[in-house]
C-alpha cells in the first residue's frame, strides 16, 4: 500500500484536519470528521456502497504507527483514497491536541435524502426512530447506536436537533450514523409524512398513557425521543400516542438516549413475532 508521508502540520494536502475539536461545530460543507478504528471501518463499509449509499471516503491520515495494523481496513478503500502517515508530534499539531487514537479519515455525505423519499424507500414491516430537539451530541450518537443494535429501518431528526456527522456524535455512535439511512425535516412534516405511510407513532413521555411493554406491535412503527427535561412539547403529544417507561417512584426520567433503547428493544421484540 502506497502511503505519503507528512512531515509539516501546515501540508495543505491534509488542511481539512487542522484544528478539528475548533472547527466540528461550524459545518464542513457535508465533509465531517472519522476518528477511531471502528469508525474508520464503518466509513470503509459505507464507501464500498457508495453507488446506493450516502458517504464516501476522501482521505485519511494516520499516525505512522497504526498503519501496520490497519491494514485489512485500508485495502477496503480504493486506490484514489490516499493514505497520508504522520509522526505523533506532526500529527498533534495538525489537530492541535493529542490525538492518541491516531486514525483519521475526511469522508462526505454525497447524498441526503428528503424524509419522503427515505420513509418511501422502506420495506411494508419497517420500525423508524425519531429524535426532535435533541441537541447533546452523546445522545445523538447513542440513539443511532441503539438504532443499528435493534434493528431500526432509519432515523429522522427535526430541525432542532444536532448533526450527527458532528466527531463527537459520529464517535459515540460507533460509525452506525454511517449505517442507517437518517433524514431531517421540520418536526409538523415528519409526523405527517409517517402518518401518510401508515406508521404507528409513539412519543416517549414520562407521563405516558401505556406502559412501553403494553404498546400494541404494528408493522410499521415510530419511536419518538423529545429532550432530556422538557421531553417532547405538547403540540408533539398531543398528536401521537404517547408510551412511558415505568420507572421506580422520586424519578423524574431517564437519559434520552437510555429511553430509547429500552424502548427500541420492546417494540422491536414484539415487532417480531408479528
Amino acid at each position: 500500500m502506497d502511503v505519503i508521508r507528512i512531515g509539516d502540520a501546515d501540508d495543505p494536502r491534509i488542511a481539512e484536519f487542522h484544528a478539528i475539536r475548533d472547527r466540528d461545530l461550524t459545518g464542513r460543507g457535508g465533509r465531517f470528521i472519522a476518528e477511531g478504528t471502528v469508525v474508520l471501518r464503518m466509513l470503509a463499509a459505507a464507501h464500498a456502497k457508495a453507488e446506493t449509499g450516502d458517504f464516501v471516503a476522501e482521505k485519511i491520515l494516520l499516525l505512522e504507527n497504526r498503519v501496520a495494523g490497519l491494514g485489512e481496513i485500508l485495502e477496503a478503500f480504493p486506490e484514489d483514497v490516499p493514505v497520508y502517515v504522520a509522526s505523533s508530534d506532526v500529527l498533534d499539531r495538525i489537530v492541535g491536541f493529542h490525538l492518541h487514537r491516531g486514525v483519521l479519515a475526511l469522508g462526505r455525505r454525497h447524498r441526503e435524502p428528503s424524509a419522503k423519499d427515505l420513509l418511501a424507500s422502506l420495506p411494508e414491516k419497517a420500525l423508524v426512530v425519531a429524535a426532535f430537539g435533541i441537541a447533546n451530541h452523546d445522545n445523538i450518537g447513542s440513539i443511532f447506536r441503539n438504532a443499528a443494535a435493534f434493528g431500526a429501518d432509519a432515523v429522522l431528526l427535526d430541525a432542532g436537533c444536532c448533526d450527527p456527522l458532528y466527531r463527537k456524535s459520529l464517535r459515540v455512535s460507533v460509525g452506525s450514523v454511517l449505517s442507517v439511512p437518517y433524514a431531517r425535516a421540520e418536526a409538523v412534516d415528519l409526523l405527517t409524512t409517517l402518518a401518510d405511510r401508515d406508521f404507528a407513532i409513539w412519543g416517549l413521555s414520562p407521563a405516558g398513557t401505556t406502559e412501553i411493554r403494553e404498546v400494541p406491535s404494528h408493522p410499521r412503527m415510530a419511536l419518538i425521543t423529545g429532550t432530556e427535561g422538557e421531553g417532547l412539547p405538547a403540540h408533539i403529544l398531543s398528536a401521537v400516542k404517547t408510551a412511558r417507561i415505568a420507572q421506580a417512584p422520586g424519578l423524574d426520567s431517564l437519559n434520552a438516549a437510555t429511553a430509547t433503547g429500552i424502548a427500541l428493544y420492546e417494540i422491536a421484540m414484539a415487532q417480531k413475532r408479528l
